[in-house]
């Protein structure tokens, strides 16, 4: 249990290290559009105050006043397009951290199962390796007792020859 324990933490430990990397550069990108959008709506601002200024005869907005406010406006439109594509950066790289991650835990699960294969291996071999040695255990207690039995057969045929032989001295 405890093996799974720090395996898990190690793989935790690892797969956050990885995140904070790409949190810095993903951090970044977030600055990088925010202040795209802040220049945005400066220059919206601009362009509003461009809209109220009047500097023809009776209140009207002359040539210059509107050419200034169309430029305005495309300086705004050129500072959308940009967002626009830093924001698909900005996506772009969320679509990679996430299939960085899946990927990661993906990785992780395959190792996991083949850990926990490895280690049910391993058990089933130790399993074996006892039961062969209970098994050598008890037929080395009856080679023993087998043994014993030939040792006392053999004394007790030599006892018996000799006493034999005694007898057959004296009967003879």
């Amino acid at each position: 249990m405890k093996k799974y324990f720090y395996l898990l933490s190690l793989i935790l430990f690892s797969v956050q290290a990885f995140a904070q990397q790409d949190t810095a550069a993903y951090a970044a990108q977030r600055i990088k559009v925010n202040s795209l959008l802040q220049e945005r709506s400066a220059k919206f601002g601009q362009y509003d105050e461009s809209l109220a200024q009047r500097s023809g005869i009776f209140g009207w907005q002359t040539k210059k006043d509107i050419k200034n406010s169309n430029e305005i406006l495309r300086q705004v439109v050129l500072t959308d397009n940009n967002i626009f594509k830093e924001l698909k950066v900005l996506m772009d790289y969320k679509d990679l951290q996430n299939q960085q991650k899946v990927a990661v835990a993906d990785n992780s699960q395959e190792r996991i199962e083949r850990y926990m294969q490895t280690i049910k291996k391993l058990q089933d071999q130790n399993a074996q390796l006892k039961e062969d040695l209970e098994k050598k255990n008890k037929g080395g207690l009856s080679t023993y007792i087998i043994v014993f039995l030939i040792l006392i057969m053999a004394g007790g045929f030599y006892f018996f020859n000799r006493k034999l032989q005694r007898y057959e001295k004296r009967t003879v």
